[in-house]
C-alpha cells in the first residue's frame, strides 16, 4: 500500500489541481507534496533493509504481453524515493514567490512528475517502468515549453527529440527482452534470470545506455542538456537536475549492471572513459561560463559523469558512492539553483560579473550559499565528500587513467565555484548591487533545510549506504555469478 500511494497520491492530486483554484494552487501542491514525503517517512521506519523488496504490490496487467503491475522497495530504491520526496516540497516551496501563469496547471505538472519518477523508482517489472520512464518527460516537457524562457520550442523540440530517441531504441530492447523467456514476461524475475548471449548482449547494453547516457547525460549525448537548464522554469530546472537525471543513473544499476553483465564486463570501460572525459570537458567549459545558471547546469555534467564511472566499476565501493553521490547531488544542485533563482528575482540576469559585494547587505544568504557551495566542491563534513572519495577510489581500483580524468572535475570544480562566489557575492557593491536586502523566512525555509541536510548527510553518510548495502551486493552478486566471478 505504501508503493501505492508514493505513486498515486502525487498524480492524482496533480489531475485534482485542474479542478481546483488558481489562487490556492502552490499551497494545495506543496501539502500533496509533503503528505508525499510523509508516506515516505512511514515507509522508511517500516522498512527492513535486509529483507529484501518490502510494500510489493503485484498483480496481472497486459496478460497477452506477459505485462504485470509489479512494484516494489529495495534498499536502493528506497534511497532513490528519500531524494525525491524530500526534495519535492523544498523545489513547489521555492516556487512561492514567482507568479506562473496557470499556476494550477503548473503544479499539477510538478506533482505528476514526482508520482511517475517515484514510479520509476519502485517499478519490478520492465514495461510498467518504461511507461513510468516516459510519463515522467511528458509534464517536464511542458513545464520547459510553455513557462520557460528563450527559444523554448527549440530547446523543448531538442530536449524531447534526444530523450524519445533514446528511448525507443530501450523500448525495442525491452520487447526482445520479453520474447526470450518461456513466459513471454518483462517481470524483473524473468528478465533476471535470462542467459543472454555474450555476442547478443552487446545491442542490449547499447541500445539501454543509449537511453540512460542521454538523461543522465553522458558526454557527448550532453548537449540538449544546458540550454534546458537554463532557460527551464527554476522549478523545472531543478525537479530535472535533482531527481530526472537520477533515473538514469538509478536504471544503470537495476537494469544494465544483472542483465547484460558481460557486456559492460567488456565493454563498460568505454563509457567511463566517455564518463570521464567528459567531467574534464563540462568543468573547463563551467570554468569560462559567464551565466551562473549555465555554470551550474556544466557543473551538474561533471558530477554525474563521474556517478555514471564509478557505478561501472560494479564494485560495492563503487555502488554505494553513487547512491551516496546522488543523493548529496540532488541535495546540492537544488540548493545552487535555487540561489540563482533569488538573484533572478531581484536583477533580471544570471550575469556573473553584474553582482558583486551582496554579502555586505546579506550576510545569511552568503553564508548559506558559501556552504552548499563548498559542498558542491564536495569539502570534508559535507555530504559530497564520502560519495566522491568512494567513487575515486573505486575508479582508481580500474584505471588510475580514467580517475585521473574523472577526478579533475575536483580541482576545475573548485576553481570555478570559488570564482564565481568571489564575483558574486565577495569585492564592493554597485549601483545594481546596492539596493539587495537579506533574504526572508520563506527563503531561509529552503535554503536552511538544504544547509541541514549537507551537513546530516555529510557526517552520517551511513544513513544512505546502511539502506542500500544488500540491495546494492545483490546487484554485484547476479552480476558476478552470471561473468563467472566467485565472490
Amino acid at each position: 500500500m505504501f508503493t501505492l500511494l508514493l505513486i498515486l497520491l502525487p498524480i492524482v492530486a496533480g489531475l485534482a489541481m485542474l479542478m481546483l483554484p488558481q489562487q490556492q494552487a502552490k499551497q494545495i501542491a506543496l501539502i500533496a507534496a509533503l503528505a508525499t514525503l510523509g508516506v515516505t517517512v512511514a515507509t522508511y521506519f517500516q522498512f527492513d533493509p535486509k529483507a529484501g523488496t518490502q510494500f510489493v504490490t503485484d498483480v496481472p496487467w497486459i496478460n497477452m504481453l506477459g505485462v504485470r503491475f509489479h512494484i516494489g522497495i529495495d534498499g536502493i530504491s528506497m534511497v532513490m524515493l528519500i531524494l525525491s520526496n524530500i526534495l519535492a516540497p523544498l523545489i513547489i516551496l521555492s516556487s512561492f514567490k514567482d507568479n506562473y501563469n496557470n499556476a494550477r496547471l503548473f503544479y499539477g505538472l510538478m506533482l505528476v512528475m514526482q508520482g511517475a519518477m517515484n514510479g520509476v523508482f519502485v517499478s519490478m517489472d520492465m514495461f510498467l517502468y518504461y511507461i513510468f520512464w516516459e510519463l515522467a518527460l511528458i509534464p517536464a516537457y511542458f513545464l520547459v515549453l510553455w513557462w520557460g524562457k528563450g527559444e523554448t520550442s527549440k530547446i523543448t523540440f531538442k530536449f524531447f527529440i534526444y530523450t524519445l530517441f533514446g528511448s525507443l531504441f530501450m523500448l525495442v530492447a525491452i520487447i526482445w527482452l520479453s520474447l526470450q523467456g518461456a513466459t513471454n514476461s518483462t517481470d524483473i524475475s524473468s528478465v533476471y534470470a535470462l542467459q543472454i548471449p555474450a555476442e547478443t548482449q552487446l545491442y542490449i547494453f547499447l541500445a539501454f545506455m543509449l537511453a540512460y547516457a542521454i538523461k543522465i547525460p553522458v558526454f557527448p549525448f550532453h548537449t540538449w542538456q544546458p540550454d534546458t537548464y537554463t532557460f527551464s522554469p527554476s522549478p523545472a530546472t531543478m525537479l530535472l537536475s535533482g531527481v530526472m537525471l537520477k533515473m538514469g543513473l538509478y536504471s544503470v544499476i537495476r537494469w544494465i549492471l544483472p542483465v547484460v553483465p558481460d557486456a559492460v564486463n567488456e565493454y563498460g570501460k568505454i563509457i567511463m572513459v566517455l564518463a570521464a572525459v567528459g567531467v574534464f570537458y563540462a568543468s573547463a567549459i563551467a570554468w569560462v561560463q559567464k551565466d551562473l545558471k549555465r555554470l551550474f547546469a556544466y557543473s551538474s555534467i561533471a558530477h554525474v559523469g563521474l556517478i555514471t564511472a564509478g557505478i561501472l566499476t560494479v564494485s560495492e565501493m563503487g555502488l554505494q558512492g553513487s547512491m551516496v553521490q546522488m543523493m548529496a547531488h540532488g541535495i546540492n544542485v537544488v540548493g545552487l539553483f535555487y540561489v540563482c533563482q533569488i538573484l533572478y528575482r531581484k536583477f533580471n540576469s544570471h550575469d556573473i560579473n553584474a553582482f558583486g559585494g551582496l554579502r555586505l547587505n546579506a550576510p545569511l544568504f552568503a553564508g548559506l550559499y558559501l556552504v552548499i557551495m563548498l559542498a558542491s566542491v564536495a569539502l570534508p563534513l559535507t555530504n559530497a565528500f564520502p560519495g566522491e572519495f568512494m567513487l575515486l577510489n573505486s575508479v582508481y581500483a580500474v584505471n588510475p587513467w580514467i580517475c585521473l580524468f574523472a577526478g579533475s572535475g575536483v580541482i576545475l570544480g573548485a576553481v570555478y565555484m570559488f570564482t564565481s562566489y568571489q564575483k558574486v557575492m565577495l569585492g564592493e557593491l554597485n549601483n545594481k548591487t546596492n539596493s539587495f536586502t537579506e533574504i526572508d523566512s520563506l527563503d531561509k525555509w529552503v535554503l536552511i533545510p538544504i544547509v541541514i541536510l549537507i551537513f546530516v548527510f555529510g557526517l552520517y553518510p551511513s544513513f544512505i549506504t546502511n539502506i542500500s548495502e544488500d540491495a546494492v551486493k545483490g546487484i554485484i552478486q547476479i552480476y558476478q555469478t552470471k561473468i563467472g566471478v566467485s565472490i
